[in-house]
């Protein structure tokens, strides 16, 4: 899913990395007040977790790869926020250190995987375990439904960005020049294999952590802050 250079124009790079600096910019704020002392090291974790698994890329038809990220996971144990730097610093080292995406293409592939996809997926996980008990088995349930349901939204984030270069910029003769499939070829290619294996994939990874964590040590699932810890943190 990590997007290399050449696939993906100026004008679609630049977008994403302009949508993809205030998720930074505030997920940085947000952390610097609420992450605690004892979280530190499971947000270091969390991104190496992050960085790892996404290095076991495997090749799909259609041209790409794909890959758990774990983004998800992140969410549930520390918040979205919190996944989004986790996973932001996992593909940016992958970039620079490993040519694992692109480096023009790091906040196109910062949004899909560390904002979008901790965001709908942490969104899935508490539509699902809504006011359940944090031992119920509604919470590791949500969590493998909204790691699934994260990385497709991902996925076909993605293939979105891939298919729309065709009619974005092409040549006199009406080549492509960069991604050169549209979007009939790019979203099956990327969708079909998301939904029918690494989507698993990632659910159970998901799922089975938290349904663990339930049993060995509940503290370390995420509590949304309070209202009245919310008002604290804005005075």
């Amino acid at each position: 899913m990590h997007i290399p250079d050449g696939y993906l124009g100026p004008q679609t790079y630049g977008a994403a990395y302009l949508a993809a600096a205030p998720f930074w910019a505030i997920a940085s704020q947000k952390l610097n007040k609420t992450l605690r002392s004892r979280q530190v090291p499971l947000l270091a974790l969390g991104a190496a977790f992050s960085f790892v698994i996404m290095m076991f890329n495997v090749p799909i038809p259609g041209g790409t790869t794909g890959h758990a990220v774990g983004a998800v996971l992140i969410a549930v144990l520390l918040g979205p926020w919190a996944a989004c730097i986790a996973v932001s610093v996992a593909l940016i080292v992958q970039a620079l250190l490993f040519g694992d995406g692109g480096i023009t293409c790091i906040g196109a592939n910062c949004l899909n995987m560390a904002v979008i996809m901790p965001f709908v997926g942490y969104g899935v996980y508490l539509l699902v375990s809504a006011r359940s008990e944090v031992t119920s088995r509604r919470r590791w349930i949500g969590a493998a439904a909204g790691g699934y349901i994260g990385l497709n939204v991902a996925a076909l984030s993605t293939a979105v960005m891939f298919g729309i270069q065709p009619a974005l910029a092409h040549d006199a003769a009406g080549h492509a020049l960069y991604a050169p499939y549209p979007l009939k070829i790019a979203v099956p290619a990327m969708a079909i294999e998301h939904l029918v294996v690494f989507g698993i994939v990632e659910a159970v990874a998901t799922g089975l952590v938290v349904a663990y964590l339930q049993r060995a040590d509940v503290s370390l699932l995420y509590r949304p802050p309070s209202r009245m810890e919310r008002r604290s943190e804005a005075a």
